[in-house]
């Protein structure tokens, strides 16, 4: 979604202050108008541009002010994969796939980490111990094995789990929230009771799927529907008309 935000600036303020100042990310052609104003807006790739500059002098702050919707930007999005972002080298950490039994130690919903949590190609195929209950929350996992793992009460907000094979998953009581299950295999698994509030499952994998007291949103339930894998049962227990 665009957001745009309006800065007023006085005229002669930052006639000097900033005459120094550049940017790369507010290309845009230039018209002047009367004082006062600069606007700006994000596009949906996330990078700042001049919408309309009014006043002399905004030649000289336009950056400066898209410099900080730029930071805004960043800081509202995703801290794993933001739109068009590539993922960051695989981990080279020996033991980075027990992390996974530790969990985000320090990452709540928003996705906070000390370093990455990655998972991806890691193997937890019929865990029934180790990460029940976990906190993995921005965790990479594309490419990874869960199958017949005990998930259940696991928090994974913003994971990134595209690609990735969660085959008769128990994700009971889960907090699944904005999670990227594109392409992911989900066959069998359950969302019993489980919170799928900004979930995404483009071209994934729903065959015989639990959604049995699944929280999920309108708009939500809305995109999910029209995965064609999903079982007659599971229509009827998301709503799907």
């Amino acid at each position: 979604m665009a957001a745009t935000c309006s800065i007023p600036f006085p005229q002669n303020v930052f006639r000097d202050r900033f005459n120094s100042a550049k940017r790369h990310y507010c290309l845009t052609q230039q018209r002047f108008y009367s004082p006062s104003r600069v606007l700006c807006s994000v596009s949906r790739d996330g990078h700042p541009e001049v919408v309309k500059e009014n006043s002399s002098h905004v030649n000289q702050i336009k950056n400066v002010a898209c410099g900080i919707l730029a930071v805004w930007a960043v800081s509202t999005a995703s801290p794993v994969v933001a739109a068009n972002q590539r993922l960051p080298p695989l981990s080279t950490e020996a033991n980075r796939c027990e992390r996974a039994f530790v969990g985000n130690t320090i990452g709540q919903a928003n996705g906070v980490y000390d370093k990455p949590l990655d998972l991806r190609f890691c193997d937890f195929t019929n865990d029934k111990s180790n990460l029940k209950g976990k906190t993995l929350s921005a965790a990479l996992m594309s490419d990874a094995k869960f199958d017949g793992a005990d998930m259940s009460e696991v928090v994974m907000s913003k994971a990134y789990a595209v690609g990735a094979s969660f085959k008769g998953v128990d994700f009971t009581n889960a907090v699944l929230d904005r999670v990227n299950f594109g392409k992911a295999d989900l066959e069998g698994a359950s969302f019993k009771n489980t919170v799928l509030s900004g979930s995404t499952f483009d071209d994934a994998k729903l065959k015989d799927v639990v959604f049995e007291d699944t929280i999920i949103g309108y708009i939500d339930l809305q995109k999910i529907c029209r995965n064609e894998s999903i079982s007659e049962e599971g229509r009827a227990e998301l709503g799907c008309r």
